[in-house]
């Protein structure tokens, strides 16, 4: 959990630990990137080019607070951001758009600019109402067009790459990429002919960046007062920051995957929907998705009600939505990991020493840590009989850092999806029958079938008509693998008759109880 009020050295430790982990879920061309302020900026700098050596630190100034913070001796208006991106590896930084303050022709002139230099930059641009509405294609080679401005009966111009003595140009941008770049490109209107201009040019982002977007007193604590109604986290960052982030760590990548272990008041999840929803509005498509990690009790209070509003609408105000049609197709799965405190809470003894250690109390602590917490509580925590009903499994989880607890259902079915690594295509879920079917593939590139049933609910002979319509058996198995819980008499070797080819065929049938407690209290790394 991460703390503020943590001293040099201890928060040092955490961010050196989480840091070191992280960086093995970083892709080859992956940027991580850090907002700090001054306490500790420093520090990280260090722990980060230490984690990863093969990576470049960038440190971004962003002037996030204009009316600034008084200390000792100067006002402070600034903090940073971190990125780092991976030596050699050009391109992993998005370029920005800037504005031109007199914009230039697309249609290229000079040297190696005629159509015949690249026919592939020679195509008409469309445009209706003073606005770029399409592209067209490359015509044939034996195709010229009559004009550089054509106007077509519903009303669309066709603007091609012409210049005023008749000669076919070309674009400053192939068909291949002038699509992803419409934003930059405006159709001016001179003496009656419509051309085309690139009003922003990409450059390199600035090592400062400054404006009032950057404000985290009014685009992270404000917006996330109106959000929620009233103040519940101190210091949200300024969500304009966390998304421009993004957008330069992900370049609007198809499939890009935000992932914030540190996740406090939700900005990070809150940014990413907030980029979905304006590509969506420019008719775009954002492949962006979101991992949040987060430890601290303002989850249930902060994060988690902060994320489902983002998506619902962009509007907020008094923790009241102002704008109904604001928001965007979402899905979010909410996990909750057994903590420590949860597995104490649980631990149940079998035997009691008490009279032992009245005359031996030395020997206490290497008994308790030695025997008592391996033996006695052995399956206290999760044992084969908690398998016999699955879908009613249920532990004491913390609900305060007091040390109140409550009895909750744990997913047993999700969670033995996990420890297999069972990337899940489909999931039959019907528990008021009896039994849930998970389908899916194995690290292995194995097909498998995970059956979870209520072995009170469905006994030997239910568990057999339930195979039979499943097609489970050696003849017509699909699945490579299928676990399954309880006991059962499922056969799982067929041999067939010479007539039918001699060959035996063998349903590959494993038990999930000795396989999920395995995985589930394996002894890594100890």
């Amino acid at each position: 959990l991460y703390k503020n009020e943590y001293k040099n050295s201890s928060w040092a430790s955490l961010m050196n630990d989480r840091l070191s982990m992280s960086m093995s879920l970083l892709k080859e061309d992956g940027v991580k990137t850090v907002a700090i302020d001054d306490s500790e900026v420093t520090n990280l700098s260090l722990i980060m080019e230490e984690v990863a050596p093969e990576h470049t630190l960038s440190r971004i100034t962003v002037i996030h607070n204009p009316k600034g913070s008084i200390t000792r001796n100067f006002n402070r208006t600034h903090e940073y951001a971190l990125f780092l991106t991976r030596t050699g590896l050009s391109g992993s930084i998005a370029r920005t758009l800037e504005e031109n303050k007199t914009p230039r022709k697309m249609r290229r002139w000079g040297e190696n600019s005629k159509r015949i230099d690249r026919p592939l930059s020679f195509y008409p641009i469309y445009i209706k109402g003073g606005k770029v509405v399409d592209v067209g294609s490359v015509p044939d080679s034996d195709f010229h067009p009559v004009a550089k401005n054509i106007l077509t009966s519903d009303g669309v111009i066709q603007v091609w790459p012409i210049d005023q003595d008749g000669i076919e140009r070309r674009w400053n941008f192939g068909l291949d990429s002038i699509r992803e770049n419409l934003e930059r490109i405006a159709a001016i209107e001179a003496n009656g002919t419509w051309d085309l201009f690139v009003t922003h040019e990409q450059s390199v982002p600035k090592t400062v960046w400054s404006g009032g977007e950057y404000d985290a007193g009014k685009y992270g604590n404000s917006l996330l007062i109106d959000l929620l109604g009233e103040k519940r986290f101190d210091f949200p960052k300024s969500i304009n920051l966390v998304k421009k982030c993004i957008s330069l760590a992900t370049q609007n990548q198809s499939n890009s995957v935000v992932l914030d272990y540190f996740a406090g008041s939700g900005t990070t999840g809150h940014a990413v929907i907030d980029l979905i929803r304006q590509a969506e509005r420019e008719n775009q498509e954002a492949k962006l998705s979101f991992i949040l990690v987060e430890q601290g009790e303002y989850f249930a209070t902060v994060t988690k009600p902060r994320v489902l509003k983002a998506a619902f609408s962009d509007e907020w105000k008094g923790g009241k939505c102002k704008n109904l049609n604001a928001g965007i197709s979402s899905c979010f799965k909410v996990m909750k990991l057994e903590s420590y405190e949860d597995a104490l809470n649980n631990l149940e003894f079998t035997q009691h020493k008490t009279d032992l250690f009245d005359n031996t109390p030395e020997l206490k602590d290497d008994y308790m840590l030695n025997y008592m917490l391996d033996v006695e509580s052995r399956g206290s925590l999760l044992s084969t009989d908690d398998f016999k009903k699955p879908f009613d499994y249920t532990m004491k989880i913390a609900v305060d850092s007091a040390g109140a607890f409550e009895e909750q259902k744990v997913d047993l079915v999700e969670t033995f999806n996990y420890l297999i690594g069972l990337t899940v295509k489909y999931i039959d879920a019907q528990p008021e029958r009896g039994f849930v079917t998970v389908t899916g593939t194995l690290p292995s590139n194995e097909t498998c079938l995970v059956l979870w049933r209520d072995c009170e609910r469905i006994d030997y002979e239910d568990l057999n008509r339930l195979c039979d319509k499943l097609a489970l058996n050696p003849a017509d198995n699909e699945f490579d693998v299928i676990y399954i819980n309880g006991d059962h008499n499922i056969p799982t070797v067929l041999t067939q008759t010479a007539e039918e080819g001699g060959n035996t065929r063998v349903l590959k049938l494993r038990q999930i109880e000795p396989e999920f407690l395995e995985r589930m209290f394996a002894e890594e790394n100890v």
